[in-house]
């Protein structure tokens, strides 16, 4: 008897850090969501769309993100369980937010040393790895369990 009054003070506890780190993850995504919508107001009505760009495409990535980890979050408190799909989805992401800004970081190449470009070819090099290693993944996990998949969509 007291084990189980143990495990259900337990699972009410771990739904209200669910409950409150959700509430948070919202919160943080529609601030960031609003703010990524003020600078590209700002830079389509200034002219500086082409300059400022890559920065408001990787805060909407940074959006997407938590999005994801927000789902996460929600699947963990409706089922008690663990899903890898958008930790890899995540993963996917954050790895192409660095590409974006490596690639920006590059545009001035005739600035960059040798050593600084051969660097940073090799990140982008890595970073390719990375993101086909995710998509396979997220193939694989969707090939095994297609009902999770379906349900997201």
């Amino acid at each position: 008897m007291p084990r189980e009054w143990v495990a259900r003070a337990f699972t009410r506890v771990e739904d209200v850090v669910y409950v409150v780190l959700g509430l948070l993850l919202a919160a943080s995504a529609i601030a960031l969501l609003a703010s990524a919508g003020v600078a590209f107001a700002r830079a389509v009505a200034g002219g500086e769309i082409a300059g400022r760009l890559v920065a408001i495409l990787d805060q909407l990535l940074l959006v997407l993100m938590i999005v994801e980890i927000l789902y996460t979050v929600q699947i963990s408190f409706r089922e008690h369980a663990l899903v890898p799909e958008p930790f890899l989805v995540v993963g996917l992401i954050a790895g192409i937010r660095r590409v974006l800004v490596i690639t920006a970081e590059l545009s001035n190449v005739g600035q960059q040393d040798p050593e600084t470009f051969r660097r940073a070819m090799l990140e982008l090099g890595l970073l390719t790895l990375m993101v086909l290693a995710l998509v396979g993944a997220l193939g694989i996990v969707r090939r095994r369990a297609p009902g999770a998949a379906a349900e997201k969509a």
